[in-house]
């Protein structure tokens, strides 16, 4: 391959833009370059693979040679296929092995999220959890490679931007019936209770999570007192008001906080 891996990315956003960079020069081979890409994949020469690059760029070649490889390695063989099938149907077998493939990729560089600090076992874990559940959502938002080729992807967005105007209309109407709704973004997640209070309010609050698990939806960082968080009316995850820019001040002027993943998820329907 002429380009390399020269970079490990290690954070939620940083395997996402990866992701968005493999993706992008895949759908460019399977659209705009696909008579480009159609004679690259000729059925007589050896086993060829389909890759993607994060700089947006795709290139057909043989696979890594390299046991095991630097990273996941996309189907192999995918020229032989090619004066077999239909010309859609072929392309349509390259796109959904392609979007295993990102998906392979993405995961194999998230398999490592939260280890990169020292901290408990137990930390570390459910900072990787929450960290992979995030780049899922991230990765689910988007339309896959193979409903991109086909044309899916266009109906769906029809379809997204119909029921997103019903909703907004039916929200407007809600929002107005309730005009002194409280909303919870301005309170800070819960203190833990001292361990000498009594055992009746021990009691009464074991069914209350417990803070030390709360994670910011941003950086993944665990929760500290003495740092100012904000938690999404939406999607309730809790963030640091630095990692959205959000001061105390400012959030008592929010009626309804909308974090950043769900803002741009209603920009894009």
């Amino acid at each position: 391959m002429d380009e390399k891996v020269e970079y490990n990315p290690r954070t939620v956003d940083e395997v996402f833009t990866d992701f968005l960079g493999r993706r992008a020069g895949l759908i460019k081979a399977l659209t705009s370059d696909v008579v480009d890409f159609y004679a690259q994949c000729d059925p007589e020469k050896e086993n060829l693979c389909l890759y993607g690059f994060p700089s947006e760029q795709w290139e057909v070649n043989l696979p890594a040679e390299e046991v095991p490889p630097e990273i996941p390695e996309p189907a192999l063989g995918i020229n032989f296929a090619r004066d077999g099938m239909q010309d859609t149907d072929w392309l349509a077998l390259v796109a959904v092995h392609s979007d295993a493939w990102l998906l392979s990729v993405a995961f194999y560089f998230g398999a490592r999220f939260g280890f990169n600090k020292a901290d408990s076992v137990v930390s570390l874990t459910s900072q990787g959890h929450f960290c992979r559940r995030r780049l899922f959502n991230m990765v689910n938002d988007l339309p896959t490679i193979l409903e991109v080729v086909t044309g899916a992807a266009k109906k769906q967005v029809k379809e997204r931007s119909t029921v997103s105007n019903f909703s907004s209309s039916n929200s407007k109407s809600n929002s107005k019936s309730h005009p002194g709704m409280q909303a919870k973004h301005a309170k800070p997640p819960p203190e833990p209770k001292e361990e000498d209070e009594g055992l009746e309010s021990e009691e009464g609050d074991e069914d209350e999570e417990d803070p030390g698990d709360t994670i910011c939806g941003a950086c993944g960082e665990i929760y500290a007192s003495s740092e100012f968080w904000i938690c999404c009316d939406i999607c309730e995850v809790w963030y640091h008001g630095t990692c959205v820019k959000i001061t105390p001040a400012r959030a008592q002027h929010i009626k309804q906080y909308k974090c950043p993943s769900c803002t741009n998820k209603k920009a894009r329907t």
